[in-house]
């Protein structure tokens, strides 16, 4: 491996609360009951739009405008970002072992490239990322594996060198598609049995077990 490259919600981060809690101030607002945080985890990881249709009551999608839906929701966001949102336990020290280890280190998200870049600024500020993308217009969402090769082309490596670290299925069929390593992770929002599902090479249980990985030794 040359190359580590990580989903952000989930894998990185909980994020959890605070997603829930925009999406809630948007169906609150729109007269919509809030949704336990319990149904969230089914709720993330395909990008924001569908993270604002499965939220909305079922029988309203043929009627409601979501794009201003997503507008809402996103303006909810932006207050609710950081509010519970922390770097998983033990992260940050495996970013740095992974670094210290000539390890290139990246961010590929379906979360908005702003949020993602904000989100990445904040709460890693002493990680070396050499490039950082969410979701953008005219590039298709995970799992198409257009951003992954995009990273590596920016990195300067295969493929094949490269490792994708993620909670969910999508993750581990865009790592299958870009013929990377599919790494899965325990802590995230899904479980283990949709990432082996998904076609996960590696499942690991702690941040320090993304760093096994390079060394062989734990």
């Amino acid at each position: 491996m040359k190359a580590f490259i990580f989903d952000l919600d989930g894998t990185l981060i909980d994020s959890l609360a605070d997603l829930a809690e925009a999406i809630n101030r948007m169906l609150e607002a729109r007269g919509y009951p809030r949704q336990p945080l319990g149904v969230f985890p089914k709720y993330v990881g395909d990008g924001v739009r569908a993270l604002v249709e499965r939220a909305l009551p079922p029988e309203t999608l043929a009627t409601e405008d979501i794009e201003a839906r997503v507008n809402e929701y996103q303006k909810h966001y932006h207050d609710t970002w950081k509010s519970e949102t922390r770097p998983y336990v033990g992260i940050e020290e495996a970013l740095q072992g992974l670094h210290e280890r000539g390890m290139k280190l990246a961010v590929l998200s379906n979360k908005p490239h702003a949020f993602t870049l904000l989100c990445c600024k904040h709460f890693f500020p002493d990680t070396p990322f050499e490039i950082v993308l969410g979701a953008r217009s005219g590039v298709p969402k995970k799992p198409d594996p257009a951003g992954a090769f995009e990273i590596c082309k920016a990195l300067g490596v295969e493929p094949s060198e490269c490792a994708y670290i993620g909670d969910s299925g999508i993750d581990m069929q865009l790592a299958v598609n870009a013929g990377m390593l599919a790494v899965g992770v325990k802590w995230g929002f899904r479980g283990e049995t949709e990432l082996r599902d998904n076609g996960a090479a590696e499942i690991v249980t702690t941040p320090d077990d993304i760093v096994c990985l390079v060394s062989g030794v734990c």
